[in-house]
């Protein structure tokens, strides 16, 4: 069974649900599948080849769903492309993995100049060959099958590194198959159910797609929504699941009218692609009830390795945590000779099980160093505690070793999240001639006029000591973070070395 087999029952099962909402467009699930279909057989007629590369760069749309499935039902191998990276990254992407085909919308074209790939235009302004003439010219008709084993490759995906160049890794029908399912076992997806696919498709949001379609749900579509289009749907739609990053859980709890509803239907209101502070967690149940739960994987295993229920998050000390590993996962915390450590040991976080990716594209020798007999290496650092709990510490890379000790960002940022100006922060290393490194903090406030520098790190050194405690304090207006949320630690630090330099030449 491959990953597209959810959605051809799903149409059989329930034709006349709505499968997708996207503003004034509604779609009904034998309608998205006859569109699905006709789409998947347009594009073997282009390009006739199984497991041949298709990439997508455009924003959340019907047509983007659309040409999502079809690239899956034509047997092919999808490319994400996130349109706001830059386009040298983007260029990179088609010409490394050999996209036949690019689907790209009139306002994302631009920044795939120079690929060289055919282009297939997701809009009808775009010319005669768009999606949409496609799948009217093949309406009715049905893409042949693929025959091909459950290791082969249904989406090349390129994770967002912040060193070096990104790597694409290779994500099998099997890890997909095994996403779908612990999905609908962790968050008891069911018919009715309406999932908010609030982030991009191109990233955490093509996880729950195909969960949510196989159980006769509805898909709610935003494109690129403000804070308060978010809230809006949260409050107004009949929502029951969403995934959103830290950063727009905390831009959503900072809303003046955030208070002005019980949230009755939301179920689930998943965090990811990033920890979130105990703190922060306490104030979003009190805010939109206990529906907070939250997932840890990476695009080498997709999105839900482990997860904690809305359940287990009531319980104040789990709440740094990220829950316990899944049914089809194996996750344990291992030394740098290979052994599993004990509970309450901090080590690296690897992995085991049909999540996981076949390797990265076209990259044996990285493989071969993240994939070891069979376990994921993630480059996180963290522990389990006697419960199966998975508390991360942070990356390997990010650890900051000063005087001698190791001091892990996460311990630092719980801490400084409970100071009531606080609304996000960040805890990074720079190098330092008597300490080897020394530990820096970048902090969002409410009012910069109603607290100081100074009396911040005076409120983490009492509560954690010297060692830990940040030299400086530098007030931002908001941290750096890519397209999909996640916090940019490395762009702090050298702003921070930039400024030091600056400093240096004017004295």
């Amino acid at each position: 069974m491959y990953p597209i087999h959810f959605f051809d029952r799903a149409a059989r099962l329930w034709p006349d649900h709505i499968a997708v909402e996207h503003g004034d467009e509604a779609l009904s699930y034998k309608a998205l599948h006859d569109r699905v279909q006709a789409l998947a057989t347009g594009l073997q007629t282009l390009d006739p080849a199984f497991g041949s590369r298709v990439g997508i760069c455009c924003y959340n749309s019907v047509d983007h769903l659309i040409s999502w499935l079809a690239v899956l039902a034509a047997g092919k191998v999808w490319v994400p492309l996130q349109p706001m990276n830059a386009r040298a990254e983007l260029v990179r992407a088609v010409e490394f993995t050999g996209a036949s085909i690019v689907i790209a919308q009139p306002e994302t074209v631009d920044k795939l100049a120079g690929a060289e790939t055919r282009f297939l235009m997701s809009d009808p302004a775009g010319g005669p060959e768009t999606t949409i003439a496609l799948c009217e010219k093949h309406m009715g008709q049905v893409p042949e099958g693929a025959d091909m084993p459950l290791s082969a490759t249904q989406a090349i995906k390129f994770t967002g590194g912040t060193t070096g160049l990104p790597k694409g890794v290779m994500q099998p029908y099997r890890a997909w198959n095994t996403n779908i399912a612990i999905q609908i076992s962790a968050w008891s997806l069911a018919e009715g159910q309406r999932y908010l696919a609030a982030a991009p498709i191109t990233h955490g949001t093509s996880t729950y797609i195909l969960p949510t379609l196989a159980t006769g749900g509805t898909l709610v579509l935003l494109d690129r929504p403000r804070p308060e289009e978010t809230l809006h749907f949260l409050q107004n739609a009949g929502i029951t699941t969403t995934f959103v990053p830290p950063t727009v859980l905390y831009m959503l709890m900072e809303l003046e009218n955030v208070r002005e509803s019980d949230y009755a239907d939301l179920r689930n209101l998943i965090y990811g692609a990033g920890p979130m502070r105990p703190d922060a967690i306490e104030r979003a149940q009190a805010i939109f009830g206990p529906c907070l739960a939250s997932t840890y994987g990476q695009t080498e295993a997709p999105q839900i390795a482990t997860m904690i229920s809305a359940q287990e998050l009531q319980n104040p000390a789990k709440r740094a945590s990220v829950g316990r590993e899944t049914f089809l996962t194996q996750v344990e915390i291992m030394d740098g000779e290979g052994r599993i450590l004990p509970a309450g040991e901090t080590g690296e976080i690897v992995i085991r099980g049909d999540l996981l990716m076949t390797g990265y594209w076209d990259q044996p020798e990285v493989t071969a160093k993240t994939l070891v007999d069979g376990w994921l290496h993630t480059g996180d650092l963290g522990l389990k505690d006697e419960d199966g709990y998975v508390f991360i510490r942070g990356r390997a890379k990010e650890m900051i070793i000063t005087g001698g000790f190791n001091v892990y960002p996460a311990d630092v940022e719980t801490v400084m999240g409970e100071h009531p100006d606080i609304i996000d922060c960040a805890v990074y290393g720079v190098p330092d001639d008597k300490w080897g490194e020394s530990v820096h903090a970048a902090v969002q406030v409410r009012d910069a006029q109603s607290v100081t520098p100074a009396e911040i790190i005076a409120f983490i050194r009492e509560r954690l000591g010297p060692v830990k405690t940040p030299k400086s304090v530098r007030f931002v207006e908001s941290l750096p973070r890519n397209a999909i949320g996640k916090l940019q630690k490395t762009q702090l630090a050298e702003q921070h070395m930039a400024q030091r330099a600056d400093a240096l030449k004017e004295g």
